[in-house]
């Protein structure tokens, strides 16, 4: 069983000059998003959102990796 659930997922061809992957995804009952590169998934950034706000998020490295895995899958 996975530890989040992904909700959306948007790839966008015109981010920075560069196609890039947002996923937004619920993880211990808290709502996160990460964009990354599409060309090597490198993170561009990671959010939480808590109290109405966006705040850097610190994911683990495992939890990051599989949501890359699952991206590979759905592009």
């Amino acid at each position: 069983m996975k530890r989040y659930e992904i909700k959306n997922m948007i790839i966008d061809d015109e981010f920075d000059g560069e196609e890039s992957v947002t996923t937004d995804f619920t993880h211990k009952d808290k709502d996160y998003s990460i964009t990354f590169k599409k060309e090597d998934l490198e993170i561009i950034n990671a959010w939480v959102f808590e109290d109405g706000s966006s705040l850097p998020a610190n994911l683990s490295g495992t939890i990051i990796e599989s949501i890359r895995e699952d991206i590979k899958k759905r592009i």
